[in-house]
C-alpha cells in the first residue's frame, strides 16, 4: 500500500452543483449536506446545488459550502478504508483536513467557517483589498518589490506560496495594483484574482482576532492523523497547536509548496485531493511531477481513484 496524503481545497474551487451527484447516490454524502443545513439554520445545500453563482461566491457561503462538499466526498471515500499518513488543506481546506483527522466535529467546523467567512468579509470593506497571482520570477525579488510598495502605498504581501513559479500577493487594492505593475515590468505575468478581500494578508488581522473567541468555544481534540499546517508547512497534532495554527493562518501566508515538500520528505507516495476541482493536484504536480495525484470530486473520479489504489495494492 502506498503512503498516502489526503489534501482538501480552499476558496476558489467552488462551482454550482458540486457534490450533488454524490448526495443523490450516497446516503453518507447526503447526510453531510443535511447536517450543514441543520447546523447553520438555512439551506446551504440549496445554494451549493442550485446557486446562483454570485451567492455561492460570497465568502460566508463559499467557505461552509466547500467544507461541506469536501467532507461529503470524504465520508464516501472513507468507506473504502484507506488511511492517510498525513492530511492537509489549502487555507479554508485546513478545516476539512481537521475534520478528516477527527480533531474537530464537522458540525462545529461548518459553524466556525461560516463565522470565519463573515469576519473576513467585515475586516476590509469591499473594493479596498485585492489579490493577484504572480507567475514566474524569483520569490525574493517579488518579496522585495512588495516590501518597497508596502512602505510607500500600503500593505501588499505574499499570501500564498503555492508552487515553484506561482505566488499570490494580497493587500490594499492600490498597493496590489502598483506591485503588479512593477512585477509586470520585470516580465512576470500578473493575474488579478476575482476575490472578495485581501485574504492571508495583515489586513485580515481583525478577522483573526474575532475568530479567537469562536475557536475557544469549540471542542478541538488532538488530531488522530498529523495535519500539515499552512502557517508552518509542518504537522500539528495537539489541540493547542491546532487552535494556534487556525488563528494564525487567517492573516498569514499559506505555505503550500513547503507543506507538499514536507509530506514528500516524509515518504508520501501519492496524494488524494478530496473536494471540488483539481487545483491542488495541479500545484502538487508543479512541486513534484513524478508523484501520483488522484481526485475525488464526483462518482466517476471516486471510482477511478478507488480502482487505481486497489490496483496498486494487488
Amino acid at each position: 500500500m502506498k503512503k498516502l496524503a489526503f489534501v482538501f481545497p480552499g476558496q476558489g474551487a467552488q462551482v454550482v452543483g458540486m457534490g450533488k451527484e454524490m448526495a443523490d447516490r450516497y446516503p453518507e454524502a447526503r447526510q453531510v449536506f443535511e447536517a450543514a443545513d441543520d447546523a447553520l439554520g438555512f439551506s446551504l445545500s440549496r445554494i451549493i446545488f442550485e446557486g446562483p453563482e454570485d451567492q455561492l461566491r460570497l465568502t460566508y457561503y463559499t467557505q461552509p459550502a466547500i467544507l461541506t462538499t469536501s467532507i461529503a466526498l470524504y465520508q464516501v471515500f472513507a468507506k473504502e478504508g484507506y488511511l492517510p499518513s498525513f492530511v492537509a488543506g489549502h487555507s479554508l481546506g485546513e478545516y476539512s483536513a481537521l475534520v478528516a483527522a477527527d480533531a474537530i466535529d464537522f458540525v462545529d467546523a461548518v459553524k466556525v467557517v461560516h463565522q470565519r467567512g463573515k469576519f473576513m468579509d467585515e475586516a476590509v470593506p469591499a473594493g479596498l483589498g485585492a489579490m493577484s497571482a504572480v507567475i514566474g520570477g524569483d520569490r525574493a525579488e517579488i518579496q522585495r518589490i512588495c516590501q518597497s510598495v508596502s512602505g510607500s502605498i500600503g500593505a501588499v504581501e505574499l499570501a500564498n506560496i503555492n508552487c515553484p513559479g506561482q505566488v499570490v500577493i494580497s493587500g490594499k487594492a492600490e498597493a496590489v495594483a502598483e506591485a503588479g505593475r512593477q512585477l509586470a515590468e520585470t516580465g512576470l505575468r500578473v493575474i488579478p484574482l476575482v476575490v472578495s478581500g485581501p485574504f492571508h494578508s495583515s489586513l485580515m488581522q481583525p478577522a483573526a482576532d474575532k475568530l479567537v473567541n469562536v475557536l475557544e468555544a469549540v471542542n478541538v481534540r488532538d488530531a488522530k492523523i498529523p495535519v500539515v499546517a499552512n502557517v508552518s508547512g509542518k504537522p500539528v497534532i495537539s489541540a493547542g497547536e491546532i487552535r494556534g495554527a487556525l488563528y494564525e493562518q487567517v492573516a498569514s501566508s499559506v505555505l503550500w509548496e513547503q507543506s507538499v515538500n514536507y509530506m514528500l520528505e516524509q515518504g508520501v507516495e501519492a496524494f488524494v485531493e478530496i473536494g471540488p476541482g483539481q487545483v491542488l493536484s495541479g500545484l502538487i504536480k508543479k512541486v513534484n511531477r513524478r508523484t501520483p495525484t488522484l481526485s475525488v470530486q464526483d462518482p466517476l473520479s471516486l471510482e477511478k481513484a478507488v480502482s487505481t489504489l486497489k490496483g496498486e495494492a494487488e
